[in-house]
Order: structure tokens, then C-alpha cells, then sequence
């Protein structure tokens, strides 16, 4: 004991940052450590990119075909990660009443959201890495400003992260998982990640181009590909993804 009659050192929660850190640290554990997550996050996009890049199924116009997918396949594995992963863990999580019990902690709500959010940005490193890797292993040349890239990886994980927390939030962990899948199937097919935008009925196009996945493609591929400048029309689509996602998430979400 002190001289003033207090116990050093003192009981007491963590500094804020250090909770924050130390909460993102276990969910990126959690997350690599799970084989479902693996696949859906890591496997599928890398099989997608080499299998099509190395096998011609799908007509992506002129060019090699690896700088088509290759935006495309990032795209994906931010969507994989931020939407279709986080949307599931957290839809279980809130299920069997984690999210309840981390919510009676020092860790205010808003905070364990932020590490939520941190994880998620940490395995997209690793994804946009290992994804890198394997496509200039494929012949794969990018253009373009990296700031660009940037960006638009920033706000389509910003999107899909409000979007993956709105589902969560709202709907039974079995209903998520169904839900979520379907969703990743879904634009996965209609996305522009594979498949072009062009290859479906101009009615058809109008309204894809307005999803977050197709608007992350198309202005990665403007930036890599094609050596665009920003792509504000595609930053403006998912900015505004972004707000609404994060905001239904915020008014909406249900923590047991």
C-alpha cells in the first residue's frame, strides 16, 4: 500500500485505445482461426482469380484477362469480409448472447463496433496482399493512382460493413447465414466481378451499377486497368452506401 491508503497498482479498466486494441486483436484471432471464414474470405476469391485468369469460360473483352478479374477479386474479398463474414459472426455472436455480455463491459458498445471494424480492415490487408501476390504471379499489370485504390477500398468496406452489421442486427443468426450466402452469391454473379456489366440487358445494367460491389469493380478496374483518375461517380455510390448502411445499422441493431 501507498502512503494515502490505495493499492498500487490500481483495479481499474484499460485505457480506451488499449481496450479497443486488445478487443480487434481477439477478433482477427477468431477470425483467421475459423475454416468457414477461411474459405469464404481467403480460398474462394484466390480459386476464382486463378481459375478464370488461367481458364477461358468468360469473355472479359480485350486485354488479358487477369487485369479484368483482378479488380473484380478484390472487390470480392472485401464484400467477403466486411458484408458476408462479419454479417454471420456477429449474427451468432448476438445469438448466444456474446454481444449482450461484451456490451455489459468497460468496452462501450461503440467501441467494440470499432473493433469489429479494425478486424475486418486487418484480414483485408491480408486478402489485398495475398490477392496481389497471385495475380502478378499471373501476369497481372495495374495502373493508376494507389490513393484511388485507396479510397475506394476504404468506403466499399465501409458500405458492406454497415450492411453486414444492419443484417446482423436485425435478423436470427439462421436467417443471416441463409441471407448473407445468398447475397454473396448473388452478386457475385451480377456483380461486374466476374461476368461484365455489359453482358447483361441495359435495363439490367442501370440498376446493377448502382450495388456497392459493382460500383468497388468497375472503379477499381477504371483506376487499374484503364489508368483512370478518381472515380468520383463510383466513390459518390458508395459513400452514400456508406452513410445509409451505418446509419440503419446504428438506429437499427439489436443487441440480444
Amino acid at each position: 500500500m501507498t502512503a494515502t491508503g490505495t493499492y498500487t497498482p490500481r483495479p481499474g479498466a484499460a485505457p480506451l485505445p488499449r481496450m479497443i486494441a486488445a478487443q480487434t486483436a481477439l477478433e482477427t484471432r477468431m477470425l483467421l482461426r475459423n475454416g468457414e471464414q477461411l474459405l469464404l474470405t481467403v480460398v474462394i476469391p484466390t480459386l476464382l482469380l486463378v481459375l478464370f485468369s488461367t481458364v477461358d469460360v468468360v469473355d472479359t473483352g480485350p486485354g488479358e484477362a487477369v487485369d479484368f478479374l483482378t479488380p473484380g477479386v478484390l472487390a470480392l474479398a472485401v464484400m467477403s469480409t466486411a458484408f458476408t463474414g462479419q454479417a454471420i459472426a456477429t449474427g451468432f455472436e448476438r445469438r448466444y448472447g456474446v454481444l449482450k455480455r461484451l456490451a455489459s463491459s468497460p468496452l462501450p458498445r461503440w467501441g467494440l463496433m470499432t473493433a469489429k471494424t479494425a478486424s475486418v480492415l486487418v484480414t483485408e490487408v491480408l486478402q489485398v496482399i495475398l490477392l496481389t501476390v497471385v495475380a502478378f504471379a499471373l501476369g497481372w499489370s495495374p495502373h493508376g493512382n494507389p490513393l484511388s485504390v485507396l479510397l475506394l477500398l476504404v468506403l466499399g468496406t465501409a458500405a458492406f460493413s454497415g450492411l453486414g452489421l444492419l443484417m446482423a442486427g436485425t435478423l436470427k443468426a439462421e436467417a443471416t447465414l441463409a441471407a448473407a450466402n445468398l447475397v454473396f452469391l448473388l452478386l457475385l454473379v451480377g456483380g461486374g466481378v466476374i461476368v461484365p456489366l455489359d453482358k447483361f440487358p441495359q435495363g439490367a445494367q442501370d440498376v446493377l451499377g448502382l450495388l456497392p460491389i459493382s460500383a468497388l469493380s468497375d472503379g477499381l478496374r477504371d483506376v487499374l486497368q484503364h489508368g483512370a483518375g478518381t472515380p468520383w461517380g463510383d466513390l459518390g455510390i458508395l459513400a452514400v452506401w456508406a452513410v445509409a448502411g451505418l446509419a440503419a445499422a446504428a438506429a437499427f441493431f439489436r443487441w440480444e
